[in-house]
């Protein structure tokens, strides 16, 4: 390889690098169900995680920051080429939208890998999916935990 193609090689990867960084900045992951992306703000639809605050116990009993660990598991799922379709609006304003990104729905993967469990009140899609974590004691199904809705209404702020 010649000296030109070397430097051209690492001016590419940097610019590249540069260019990913700047995409995922623009995407922000709130909690486990939240996202920012640009101007829009979205929760994801069909689901419901652990309020960012929360914690959960595992299967020894101890407790520990479950809000923290489903954000930290959404932040994995999400790339820079984060797609989501609106399905609603919340009362909020946020859009309530199914989000894909790496090819895989991101709604459905929390579900999967127990950091969200299925929002049964609007939808029983990912109802199998919930059945399988809690088979498989994967994330807030390894112990015990309250739903993050009882969550919100126990520590609404007055």
């Amino acid at each position: 390889m010649t000296g030109k193609m070397k430097i051209f090689l690492v001016v590419w990867f940097v610019a590249a690098g540069i260019a990913n960084a700047a995409a995922a900045s623009e995407i922000k992951v709130l909690d486990g169900d939240s996202i920012v992306a640009g101007r829009r703000e979205i929760r994801l639809s069909g689901i419901d995680a652990p309020e960012y605050f929360q914690t959960c116990y595992d299967a020894g009993g101890k407790e520990y920051a479950c809000g923290k660990k489903a954000r930290k598991a959404l932040e994995k799922l999400v790339g820079s080429d984060l797609s989501c379709r609106r399905a609603a609006r919340d009362k909020y304003g946020r859009e309530v939208s199914v989000c894909f990104s790496r090819g895989v729905n991101i709604n459905k993967k929390m579900v999967e890998i127990g950091w969200a469990v299925a929002y049964k009140r609007y939808t029983d899609e990912y109802n199998d999916a919930e059945k399988l974590a809690k088979k498989n004691k994967r994330g807030i199904w390894q112990g015990r935990f309250m739903k993050p809705e009882l969550y919100r209404i126990l520590n609404k702020k007055p």
